[in-house]
C-alpha cells in the first residue's frame, strides 16, 4: 500500500489547502476526474511527466478513504 503522507499534502496556501499531490498544485479532485474521463495512468503521466504512478494510486487511496470515513445520514 502507498503511503499517503509520501505523496498527498494539504496546504491552505495551495490550491486553496485542497489535497494535492506533494510538491505540485495538481489536486486529487484533477486526477480523479481525468481517471473519470476515461484516460489511463500512462496517458495522465504523458500529460504530467513529473508525476510518478505512485501519486496517481495515492491519489485513488486517499479518496477512497475519505469516502470509508463519510458520514452518511439517513433523510427522514
Amino acid at each position: 500500500m502507498v503511503n499517503l503522507r509520501d505523496h498527498i499534502e494539504s496546504n491552505p496556501d495551495v490550491m486553496l489547502g485542497k489535497p494535492v499531490i506533494k510538491g505540485t498544485r495538481i489536486t486529487v479532485e484533477l486526477l480523479l476526474r481525468k481517471l473519470a474521463d476515461g484516460y489511463d495512468s500512462g496517458e495522465i503521466l504523458g500529460m504530467y511527466p513529473h508525476l510518478k504512478r505512485e501519486d496517481i494510486s495515492a491519489a485513488i487511496t486517499y479518496a477512497a478513504l475519505v469516502i470509508e470515513n463519510e458520514e452518511v445520514i439517513k433523510a427522514a
